[in-house]
C-alpha cells in the first residue's frame, strides 16, 4: 500500500544492508516510508541506508544473552519508539527483534505486524546440556507469545515451520508464508567458471553449530591425501555460548589445516577464487552464503539439515552429508577431487537453481505480497 510507513527491525545493523537492502529498495519504490532499526549501526551503514532512501533508528538491543532487566528496557524502548513513529507495518527478523518487537508493536497498536524466522540458532540446534534445555524452553515460550501478536509469519524452510507447529509455538490458524531464504541478487553475484579444483571455502560466524570444527577436521583428512588442497575460512568470533576460541583458531592456522581470512565485507572475490563451497552447519533458515556461492556457480557441499538441504539436489549441484560427521564431509570433498569434472557441472547447476528458485526478486515479491504492500 503506497504511503505506508514500514519499520524493518533486526538485531545486527549490517544485516539491514546485506540481507534486507533489496527489500528496502523495493518498499521505497512502491512509495513506502522505510525506517530501519537495529543496534549500533556504523556511520557507513547509516549512509548506505540513506542511499536506499531509508531512515535509521538506533535501538538498545543485545543479540546474545538473557538479562531480564536489560531485555525489559529494550521492550520498553521499542514500545516508546513505535508510539512515536506510528508505523503502519512492522517486519522483524531474528529472535529478539521478533520477540520484543512483535509484542511491543502490539502494545503500541501498530496495525500490521509480521515476523520472519531466519534460523533457530543456539536454542534449537540440539545438545542436552542444562543451559541449552533452559534456553530452549524460554525461547519457545517467548516465540509463542510473540507470534500470537503477528498477522503473518514468514519461514525460510519447511522444517522450521513444522517444528514450530509440532511444538505448538505457532497456532494452526496463524497465516504463514514459506520464502526461499533472504534471496540473492543473481546479477550482483554473477557466474564465473572455477579456475581450480582443490580450493575450498567456508564463510560463517565462528560458532560450533556452523560446523567449523567439522570443516577443520575434514581439512586435515583431505590434506593427508591431497596436500595441495587449500581450505580457507572467512568469519568472525561471535557472542555466543558455543563460539570458537581465539586459541583454537590460532592453532588451526599454525598447523596449516586452514587459512583464515578474517571478516570480509565483499565475499565475491573469495567465492570466485574457490572451486567448492562448504557449509557443515547444524541448522539454518536458508544459508545466504550458500546462495551467494550458488549464484557464482560453485559446487556445494553442505549438511542434510533444515535450511541447508533446501539448497542442494544431491548429486546434481553438490552433496549433502550428515550433520557433525567430518568423515563423511571429507569423503565428499575427496570424491570431488578425484572427479574434478563434477565441480564445473555442479557449479552450472547451482547457478541455474539460484536463478530459478532463490533470486531476491522472488523473495521480495513473496514478502511484499504477504504484507499487503
Amino acid at each position: 500500500m503506497a504511503g505506508s510507513t514500514v519499520v524493518v527491525l533486526g538485531s545486527f545493523a549490517d544485516s539491514l544492508i546485506r540481507f534486507r537492502g533489496h527489500l528496502i529498495v523495493e518498499l521505497t519504490r512502491r512509495g513506502c516510508r522505510v525506517i530501519a532499526c537495529a543496534p549500533s549501526a556504523s556511520p557507513e551503514v547509516v549512509a548506505a541506508l540513506a542511499m536506499l532512501s531509508a531512515e535509521y533508528q538506533d535501538v538498545p538491543l543485545r543479540r546474545a544473552g538473557l538479562n531480564p532487566f536489560f531485555d525489559f528496557v529494550c521492550f520498553l524502548s521499542l514500545w516508546r519508539l513505535f508510539r512515536k513513529l506510528r508505523p503502519d507495518v512492522l517486519l522483524s527478523y531474528t529472535i529478539k527483534p521478533v520477540v520484543y518487537g512483535s509484542v511491543a508493536a502490539s502494545f503500541a497498536r501498530v496495525p500490521r505486524r509480521f515476523a520472519m524466522i531466519t534460523g533457530l540458532g543456539f536454542a534449537f540446534t540440539g545438545g542436552e546440556s542444562t543451559v541449552r534445555r533452559a534456553v530452549g524452553l524460554v525461547a519457545r515460550l517467548m516465540y509463542r507469545i510473540a507470534l500470537s501478536c503477528c498477522h503473518r509469519v514468514f519461514f525460510q524452510n519447511p522444517d522450521d515451520l513444522e517444528l514450530f507447529r509440532s511444538k505448538h509455538i505457532i497456532s494452526p490458524k496463524r497465516l504463514v508464508t514459506l520464502i526461499p531464504g533472504s534471496g540473492v541478487d543473481t546479477a550482483e553475484y554473477s557466474y564465473a567458471s572455477p579456475t581450480g579444483t582443490a580450493d575450498f571455502l567456508m564463510i560463517a560466524r565462528l560458532v560450533r553449530d556452523k560446523g567449523v570444527r567439522e570443516y577443520v577436521e575434514a581439512a586435515r583428512l583431505v590434506r593427508a591425501q591431497f596436500p595441495q588442497a587449500r581450505f580457507r575460512l572467512i568469519g568472525w568470533i561471535d557472542e555466543n555460548p558455543s563460539a570458537i576460541t581465539h586459541s583454537d583458531l590460532t592453532g588451526w592456522v599454525q598447523e596449516g589445516a586452514i587459512e583464515y581470512l578474517g571478516r570480509v565485507v565483499d565475499v565475491r572475490p573469495a567465492i570466485s577464487d574457490c572451486a567448492v563451497y562448504v557449509l557443515p552447519s547444524y541448522r539454518e533458515g536458508t544459508p545466504r552464503t550458500v546462495l551467494e556461492a550458488m549464484a557464482v556457480g560453485r559446487a556445494i557441499v553442505t549438511t542434510d539439515a533444515p535450511g541447508c538441504r533446501e539448497t542442494v539436489i544431491h548429486g546434481e549441484n553438490g552433496f549433502l552429508v550428515p550433520v557433525a560427521d567430518s568423515g563423511a564431509l571429507a569423503f565428499s570433498l575427496i570424491y570431488l577431487l578425484q572427479h574434478p569434472e563434477l565441480i564445473a557441472s555442479f557449479g552450472r547447476k547451482s547457478r541455474q537453481i539460484a536463478e530459478e528458485k532463490f533470486d531476491v526478486k522472488i523473495v521480495n515479491r513473496l514478502l511484499v505480497d504477504g504484507m499487503g504492500l
